[in-house]
């Protein structure tokens, strides 16, 4: 099967966030399996869903990783012009939820396949597909604990999100949590009965505001947009009626970190005035949903000055998304972003992907594998 063919089968599994995989993971292995590689699925903890490895070439020497997820995020949107899981073509545009984001390149590592398993590779190339990325790169943790028993520690791991070809250096890291304030409910009109845990959680969130305002004032880092840390409040939730005194309200916040920050961190302050509701007799619950590091790689490095000779493009310092590169970079495997498509179009409807940024993409995979052949 050709990219385009291939791209119409993964985009053809609803594989949404959060949802069990083994549909897409089981057709994937088969196809990895039948063009000649060791294929090792691994499932998760959470019992329905499942990372995957595919190594074409010895295993016992230092490769590359061609990282991407499975994952995509729903396609509820309206506006969709057509099955947004039913690859279109306009002409040289195909579109479908995750052409872009990322089963685009997800395809162009399948086709690349059976060309590398023909070339005699004397380093390895591993294509570790995860899951759950979209909720934080919540499956490729799993994925790196797994890897030191597969194979030799990677010479570097190339992260197909979107980039328009151009080899990314940096981005920032991010933690998100939600947090949760349990009071005592009655009638509004006596309030000295109850505990208004909608106005608990403004308190926090006051506190949340004031301390995002700070990070404004550095550390800087000049290469992103904003150059400083950054923190919000997204999402609010509590409260029946305006004449009952609420007792429970959420709220998920996240902090986005400039490399040498910590994320976790960031957010501490917020968890401790959280706590401290407690003396007021409300129960309180903080729980993280996702966090994953900085990523920081050098622009002198050696998988920078590769990517630069198979894509024919400079390095672009950062990029404002977050990828499960820090995570590569933070197992001690160093990591950098190029994929085909552009981020403005994931995550939307009528999200599409050029034909002819898939065929760079592929040619840099198979350039890759050239690279190593023995």
């Amino acid at each position: 099967m050709n990219v385009e063919e291939l791209l119409g089968k993964l985009i053809a599994f609803p594989s949404v966030v959060g949802c069990p995989n083994g549909a897409i993971v089981d057709w994937i292995a088969e196809f990895c399996r039948t063009a000649g590689a060791e294929v090792t699925v691994l499932p998760g903890p959470e019992g329905d869903r499942s990372n995957l490895i595919a190594t074409i070439g010895p295993r016992e020497r230092r490769g590359y990783v061609l990282s991407g997820h499975m994952d995509v995020v729903p396609a509820g949107e309206p506006e969709w012009s057509s099955d947004p899981f039913a690859l279109r073509r306009e002409g040289d545009r195909l579109y479908g939820r995750g052409t872009t984001d990322m089963k685009g390149y997800l395809a162009c590592a399948l086709a690349a396949l059976p060309n590398l398993a023909t070339m005699e590779l004397a380093q390895p190339i591993h294509l570790a597909f995860s899951y759950d990325e979209e909720a934080g790169c919540r499956g490729v943790p799993h994925l790196l604990a797994a890897l030191p028993d597969l194979c030799e520690t990677p010479l570097g791991a190339i992260i197909g999100e979107p980039s328009g070809m151009q080899p990314v250096l940096a981005h920032k890291g991010k933690m998100a949590a939600r947090m949760e304030v349990t009071g005592r409910s009655g009638h509004s009109s006596r309030p000295d009965l109850g505990l208004n845990a909608v106005h608990a959680m403004a308190d926090v969130i006051t506190h949340a505001v004031a301390h995002g305002q700070s990070l404004t004032q550095g550390p800087f880092d000049e290469t992103f947009a904003p150059p400083y840390s950054s923190l919000q409040v997204g999402v609010v939730t509590g409260g029946q009626s305006v004449n009952i005194i609420p007792d429970r309200c959420t709220a998920d916040i996240e902090a986005r970190a400039v490399p040498g920050v910590s994320p976790t961190a960031l957010l501490e302050p917020v968890k401790a005035r959280l706590l401290t509701l407690r003396v007021r007799g409300f129960a309180v619950e903080w729980q993280e949903l996702s966090s994953y590091p900085a990523l920081a790689t050098a622009r002198d490095s050696d998988l920078a000055g590769l990517l630069t000779h198979l894509t024919g493009q400079e390095p672009l310092h950062a990029v404002s998304y977050g990828t499960e590169a820090g995570l590569f970079q933070q197992a001690g495997i160093e990591a950098i972003i190029c994929g085909p498509g552009e981020i403005g179009r994931a995550h939307r409807p009528d999200e599409f992907i050029e034909t002819a940024e898939l065929a760079a993409c592929q040619r840099m995979i198979e350039a890759l594998g050239a690279r190593l052949a023995a």
